[in-house]
Formats: C-alpha cells, structure tokens, sequence
C-alpha cells in the first residue's frame, strides 16, 4: 500500500534575527517536531527548507518557507503540486494575533484574519478550504503597532507558557496525520498551559 503524503508548513521569516520572534510560532513548530522526530531539515525545494518523516502510514513533508512571510504561499503551493497533496492533507501553522498565548485552534478553513502569510497561501492555492493550526500570541498592550508586536521575540513569562504549547501542538500534527482533521480539534482545540 502506497503511503499517504502529508505537508506541514510552519509559517515564519528567515534569519537568526527572527529566530524566536512572536510571527515565526509557525517555525518554531516544525523546529519542535525535527526534534521530536531526530531529522534535519536539509533540502531546499520551492525556496523552502525542507525534512521528511514518517508517522505510522504516512510520509510527513516538514516545510519553513524561506521566502519572508509575505510570499509563504508561493512556496507552500509550489509543494502541494509538486507532491500532489490533497489539500485535505496539507497544515499550515501559523502565530494568531486575535488569540490568547498559549491558545491553539485547528480549524478546516476560512479567512486569513490578517495574518499575511496565510493570506499568500489562500491566494497561491487559490482557495481558503485547507486546514490550519493557529497558535495564539496575544495582542500587543495599548497603542503599541501590530506589526511591530509580532516581529518582538516572546517575553519570558510567554515562553514559560509556550513550553507546554508546543508539545501539545506536535501531539495535535500527530493527531491530524493518523487520525483526521476532527480528531485533532477536539482534542487540542483550546487553551494550553493557563492557569
């Protein structure tokens, strides 16, 4: 039996300035499952960094866009056709700034929300009908610039709480893969790590 092809694409900027700021909690998640899997990602495809793992009848592509979050979609789309996955069986992971830290939201479509590099992906693929996971990062307080906000790396106090997210969003990408979309988000949809 041929095994099944999945692609997960963590959205973020590249470069070490960027490494831990609030926008690149899409990269931080495949950085969490390269090690949760002990792979590299070592392979540039479609201007993405990019490391294969396999997860019980399932080929995983793990995917960082390289091309700045504006453009993510080029790369994310480019993937899809070359691997021919169903969108179905494609997740993007990106930060959320309408949700609380230490808040994930898997969901099976919908709109981009502002978040730019969602936005390019709805526009490459052509369509907003693909499965997202959401991680929230907060707002910014006052009168403080989004864009600003999210190019800031976590305060301690939000890394503190991300240490338990992002084990729960590995768990929920597994989840997704072995056992479909809907099982994923009833289990992992909600707030991790507060109190």
């Amino acid at each position: 039996m041929e095994k099944l092809t999945y692609i997960i694409a963590g959205l973020g900027n590249p470069g070490r300035q960027y490494r831990n700021t609030r926008h690149n909690a899409g990269f931080i998640l495949i950085d969490h499952l390269v090690e949760a899997y002990k792979i590299r990602l070592s392979k540039m495809q479609f201007n993405a960094i990019t490391g294969t793992i396999e997860m019980e009848s399932a080929r995983v592509i793990l995917a960082k866009p390289q091309t700045f979050m504006n453009l993510s979609g080029q790369s994310v789309a480019g993937l899809v056709r070359f691997y021919k996955v169903p969108l179905e069986q494609l997740l993007v992971a990106h930060d959320d700034i309408d949700l609380p830290i230490g808040t994930l939201r898997i969901r099976p479509g919908g709109g981009a929300g502002g978040q730019k590099g969602l936005a390019s992906t709805i526009e490459r693929l052509g369509t907003q009908e693909f499965p997202r996971m959401r991680i929230g990062i907060g707002r910014p307080n006052g009168t403080q610039d989004a864009a600003g906000y999210v190019l800031q790396e976590f305060s301690s106090a939000d890394i503190r709480i991300l240490q338990e997210v992002f084990p729960q969003a590995v768990q929920a990408v597994q989840a997704f893969v072995t056992d479909g979309l809907q099982t994923a988000m009833n289990r992992f949809n909600g707030s991790i790590g507060q109190e």
